[in-house]
């Protein structure tokens, strides 16, 4: 066995320690010190003499949350002690009596209880032996979980090292999905075709369920934690200590947690997050109450479902009732054909609600939704407005069945499925102008080529008077093209054009990303740029060299492949080449450790 140098050793150990901390600092404390492009530089480093000293990597290395590992399955794992659930309610009388029983069994004028807001996700429970994350469980039937410690490593806020290194424990809480991730999941899948999920604690559950855990890394999850077994081995006397020392230790803690004192400081808490709740940036589904007093908790015991200590007092469902006026399409980048509910105005979650998802054609025949139905709206996860069911009571006959188009809304092309398990019905007409229209704003938007001015309007006039005709036109236009548009003197089409000038020379990645191509994203358009360093190398990848990449799967490199096999593609690439658009950029040579070293083979 070779020896690693000790000064490798030290920096390595140094690089975590770092890296930890800022990450910590990033996404826990949301406070960060150094930028993102510090932080990429100290994460490269710790990469590169990892790949150069494979001795040295370690479960609890932050190189280790990017994923990749596949599993054949989930391991089941018997928790600690019983990971129960909670009673709920939706009322407040019900909260009443369970104060009086509260008061009564503990014969106390006043109980002092801990409100904390009921996130929306994944219950889990975390291991942590001398200081290090070894194991991540989820609740299962609250006697056995499933070992998902792969999948919790890629959560950023969850600590693969505790700030206090040499402690042992147990911490639970929940893993979500921010709204905003959720809602650019949902977009991905829109597009690719693939089913939506209904809510973000859905899209969390699935996203922890995968075996690939690549997958999840590429989802950006988040995390509260809020309960210590075992909290009287840490000198811990009450539920809000409990959560301060969850800080103390590196834990992201929700900071909306109050004490209060009786049920009147509940049902204020309640009623104050009831009216908050749209202006967070995750979703809740209610408040948790819990007897403060870790002795009076235990003097109050637990059923086989749950503890007599805790309720969940549950917020009213963000539901409306309205008329379904008309069913329109919506034709994507892809092609493919989204419906869209047009409704009689509604007020829900905060908001006047006009329009709502119908997701896609299987799902209105599915749910036998009609044109003039009185029907269920609410919106998925407070975020998209959907139609949920329609009221069939209140049917008259006039109500009109909706059938499949045969034909584009747009262009009156042809229509259908790219695959027969799709769901998705697309536009199969490459030159239908939505699909342009949408392609155009992928090209320029900040992941991509990021043209500032060239929003949806000045798209929509350019496509439509056949100005623009594919993405490469925009670095063809001239002051005589913008200027008579509306809204487009000559100062706008100057600064629009010197932005199209600076686009040019975007880093390669962000051109693959405005290139559009199905199932590539802004990360995955990294990951081809940093292996081929320029389009002509990775137009002509073959399906092999793209599976021998990390985090590229049969799906990704065989819709790489056929991209760049269609005559249209080409022209498009020929034509951003004659603009003077960057189409390489110099590959870093990565350290080639065994270089030099000779071999002997024994028998």
């Amino acid at each position: 066995m070779r020896k690693i140098p000790e000064k490798v050793i030290e920096e390595v150990e140094k690089l975590r320690e770092e890296i930890e901390y800022h990450n910590y600092r990033y996404y826990v404390l949301n406070d960060p010190v150094i930028t993102d492009e510090e932080f990429d530089k100290l994460m490269k480093r710790l990469i590169d003499l990892e790949k150069k000293y494979p001795e040295l990597v370690t479960p609890d290395s932050p190189t280790q949350r990017v994923g990749g590992k596949v599993l054949d399955g989930f391991k089941t794992v018997r928790h600690s002690e019983r990971m129960l659930s909670l009673d709920n309610t939706y009322s407040e009388e019900e909260v009443r009596k369970f104060d009086e029983r509260i008061r009564k069994n503990l014969k106390l004028e006043i109980v002092e209880y801990t409100t904390e807001l009921k996130i929306d996700g994944v219950a889990v429970a975390l291991r942590y032996e001398d200081g290090k994350l070894v194991m991540g469980i989820t609740r299962g039937d609250g006697i056995v979980g499933e070992d998902i410690t792969q999948n919790v490593k890629t959560v950023r806020s969850i600590p693969l090292r505790l700030r206090k290194n040499n402690i042992s424990v147990e911490v639970r809480g929940e893993i979500y999905m921010s709204k905003e991730e959720f809602k650019r999941i949902n977009d991905e899948r829109m597009e690719e075709g693939l089913p939506l999920f209904a809510n973000p604690r859905n899209a969390t559950a699935g996203t922890l369920r995968q075996l690939d855990s690549s997958v999840v890394a590429k989802r950006k999850l988040d995390s509260f934690m809020y309960y210590v077994v075992n909290p009287g081995r840490y000198g811990l006397r009450k539920q809000s200590e409990a959560l301060e020392f969850l800080k103390e230790i590196g834990f992201k803690v929700n900071p909306n947690y109050e004490v209060v004192e009786g049920v009147d400081g509940i049902v204020n808490y309640w009623r104050k997050w009831l009216n908050l709740r749209n202006s967070l940036e995750y979703n809740i589904d209610g408040i948790v109450i819990k007897v403060n007093d870790f002795e009076y908790q235990k003097m109050l015991g637990e059923t086989a479902k749950s503890p007599r200590w805790a309720i969940a007092f549950k917020f009213p469902a963000e539901q409306a009732r309205t008329v379904l006026k008309d069913i329109t399409i919506q034709v994507g980048r892809t092609g493919v054909l989204t419906p869209v509910a047009e409704l009689e105005p509604v007020q829900l979650a905060g908001t006047t609600v006009k329009r709502a998802s119908l997701h896609n054609f299987d799902y209105i025949r599915d749910k036998d939704i009609r044109i003039g139905d009185t029907v269920i709206v609410e919106k998925a996860g407070d975020i998209i407005p959907q139609v949920v069911k329609p009221i069939v009571e209140y049917r008259d006959g006039d109500e009109k069945e909706v059938s499949p188009p045969d034909k584009c809304p747009v262009c009156g092309g042809p229509v259908g499925k790219l695959k027969e398990e799709e769901v998705a019905l697309r536009c199969l007409n490459p030159h239908c102008p939505a699909k342009l229209k949408r392609a155009l704003e992928v090209f320029a938007s900040r992941d991509a080529m990021d043209i500032d001015g060239l929003g949806e309007k000045l798209i929509d006039q350019l496509v439509d008077l056949g100005i623009v005709k594919d993405v490469a036109d925009i670095y063809y236009l001239t002051p005589f093209d913008l200027i008579p548009l509306e809204r487009m003197g000559p100062k706008a089409a100057a600064n629009l054009l010197e932005s199209i000038e600076k686009s040019k020379n975007a880093p390669l990645h962000k051109l693959i990303t405005a290139l559009g191509i199905p199932m590539v994203g802004s990360k995955t358009a990294r990951i081809l740029a940093e292996r081929f360093g320029s389009i002509d190398r990775l137009a002509s990848a073959t399906m092999d060299e793209l599976l021998s990449i990390e985090g590229i799967g049969e799906e990704i490199a065989r819709s790489v492949v056929e991209y760049f096999s269609l005559p249209k593609t080409k022209e498009i690439i020929e034509k951003l080449r004659r603009a003077g658009v960057k189409m390489e950029e110099k590959i870093e040579k990565k350290p080639k450790p065994l270089k030099g070293l000779k071999f002997v083979i024994t028998g």
